[in-house]
């Protein structure tokens, strides 16, 4: 394969990587809420499903979400509830820890989310991401030869994914670093509140998009 050809695909997915978007306030959310292991297993979730979605457009599946407007719309939909979900939970956990804190047992009563819980989040936040989908069926296979093989795709969602772990890792570390700044009771209301409106927002958005 081309090197300028990859070095253009890195460039593309380096740019949909940093811009903002769901991810980067569920690394927020769970590193200073629940540990640098759980950031990154969020981490690991991402990479997961970037290799569904490549998986998904080589062999020709996701072309389904363009050429079906109800496929697109159920897909959306899916992904959009999820984020929703996301957003209320946090919400819920926000008034919980409201709670608690005036009992002064917010610290004692925070419950962490599990490696597995967090590796999960990850996954299926971008796996139900149909954004993520196009780009795997509108970009990605501009960038592979026409007599290229599974093996050379598979090398560009492999580089889409060091993208991503290298991203979101420095992000991952850089929170952990303020953790213990972030500790007080308070904060981590602050956060889940905002979280909570942050991801209700974006799977409003989401459901809101239409099939173009």
């Amino acid at each position: 394969m081309d090197l300028n050809n990859i070095l253009t695909f890195v460039a593309v997915a380096t740019l949909l990587v940093i811009s903002p978007g769901p991810n980067g306030f569920l690394i927020a959310k769970t590193v200073l809420l629940s540990g640098h292991r759980a950031g990154l297993a969020n981490v690991a979730g991402f990479v997961a499903a970037f290799y569904v979605h490549g998986t998904l457009s080589i062999f020709g599946i996701s072309i389904l979400l363009v050429q079906s407007a109800h496929a697109f719309f159920i897909f959306k939909m899916l992904g959009a509830t999820y984020l929703i979900w996301i957003g209320l939970k946090a919400l819920k956990n926000a008034i919980s820890q409201n709670s608690m804190t005036k009992n002064k047992l917010a610290d004692k009563q925070q419950k962490l989310i599990s490696i597995k819980g967090a590796f999960i989040e990850g996954f299926l936040t971008n796996t139900l991401n149909p954004k993520v989908s196009i780009f795997y069926l509108a970009a990605f296979p501009q960038f592979i030869p026409l007599d290229g093989s599974a093996l050379s795709a598979y090398s560009l969602v492999t580089a889409h994914s060091l993208v991503n772990l290298i991203w979101f890792s420095a992000m991952v570390f850089t929170l952990n670093k303020v953790k213990r700044a972030t500790k007080h009771p308070k904060f981590k209301i602050w956060l889940n509140s905002i979280t909570g409106i942050v991801f209700i927002g974006f799977g409003t958005k989401l459901a809101l998009t239409k099939s173009s």
